[in-house]
Parts: structure tokens; C-alpha cells; sequence
């Protein structure tokens, strides 16, 4: 089990804390943040999906610099970002930020893809890489959920609300991207008649 193992393993146990911090009734208060009220728990659960989402990019990055590379690490690092996303944006849809059809649109392009890169990886051993928008679409989930739980802090003299315009962002992207490695990948589909 080495660092960047471990990291994928913290990340994986920091969802239930993060998804108990926004589900219990808990009354902590308030906190004033860049001319905003948060909910205490929510601004808390933010932090913890921040220390989540820099361990996604950290773990990755040591398992290459070092050659920490194994098989428990391709598969458990992207099965915990999705594990991640998905139950922030659950609880998104649980506090009413958004719409149940955007995470429904998120989740099943996740498993679609998902199922694609294991169709890939069976065919010819080869696991397809993150291209630019599935970049920019993790990028943009991120910020938008922490947007979402942190009240827009810093930005709400915006005649518009960031995180929702993340969130359009990321669904765009999501879609995109989506098509995109199915246009690429194509060539598994040519023997279906």
C-alpha cells in the first residue's frame, strides 16, 4: 500500500463524513465568508470535499512522478472521484441547489464511459485517457459543488450565480466528453449489426 494508495483510501473514507456532515441535523450555526452567510456544516462538509478533491489530483500525480502505478490505484483512484462526485451532487439534489435531471444526466454518462473503458481495456489492453473537456467537466463539478455548499463566497456580487453557471459548464462538458470517447472508441461498436 503505498502513498498514493493510501491518499485514494483517505479520499474514500472522507465521503461519509462529508455526506454525514450535510445529512445530520446538525446545529452549528452560521459563519460570515466573503459576504456571505454558510451554513456551518455546509462549510465544513466544503472543506472536507476540498481535501477530497486535492487528494484525487495529488495521488495521481505522486503514483506517476514516483512509479507508484499499480492495480489497485487504476482502478480505486477513478472509482473514488466518482464515488465523490456522485454523493456530493446527491446531496446537492438532497438540499435542493439543483435539479435531480443534471445529476441523472452526470451519473449515467459516468457509467457509460466507465463501461466503455472496460470494453476498451478487454479489447486491447489499453486504458483510454482523460482527454480536455472530461478535464474541464471534473474541473468544473468540483467548483461548482464547492460554489454550491459555500453560498457562493467571494462572488456573490455577481448579477448571476457562479456555482450555477459551473454546473452548466460541467453538464455541457459532461455530455461532450461523453460523446466524444464513444466517437473515439467507435470501433468497438462495428461488429454490432
Amino acid at each position: 500500500m503505498n502513498i498514493a494508495n493510501r491518499l485514494t483510501v483517505f479520499r474514500i473514507f472522507l465521503i461519509p463524513l462529508f455526506v454525514c456532515l450535510l445529512t445530520l441535523p446538525l446545529d452549528w450555526g452560521n459563519l460570515t465568508l466573503l459576504g456571505t452567510t454558510i451554513a456551518t456544516p455546509f462549510f465544513i462538509g466544503g472543506l472536507v470535499f476540498a481535501t477530497a478533491s486535492f487528494t484525487d489530483y495529488l495521488d495521481g500525480y505522486l503514483a506517476r512522478k514516483l512509479n507508484l502505478v499499480t492495480s489497485f490505484g487504476v482502478f480505486a483512484d477513478p472509482m473514488a472521484d466518482k464515488l465523490l462526485v456522485i454523493a456530493a451532487l446527491i446531496m446537492l439534489v438532497e438540499h435542493q441547489f439543483i435539479s435531480a435531471w443534471m445529476v441523472i444526466i452526470i451519473i449515467c454518462r459516468e457509467l457509460l464511459v466507465t463501461g466503455l473503458r472496460v470494453l476498451l481495456a478487454q479489447s486491447n489492453g489499453k486504458v483510454m485517457a482523460a482527454a480536455w473537456p472530461g478535464k474541464v467537466k471534473t474541473f468544473s463539478q468540483m467548483f461548482a459543488i464547492l460554489f454550491f455548499l459555500w453560498n457562493n463566497a467571494g462572488f456573490t456580487w455577481l448579477p448571476f450565480s457562479l456555482a450555477h453557471l459551473l454546473m452548466g459548464i460541467a453538464l455541457f462538458f459532461t455530455v461532450y466528453s461523453g460523446i466524444e470517447y464513444f466517437y473515439k472508441a467507435r470501433h468497438l461498436f462495428t461488429d454490432i449489426k
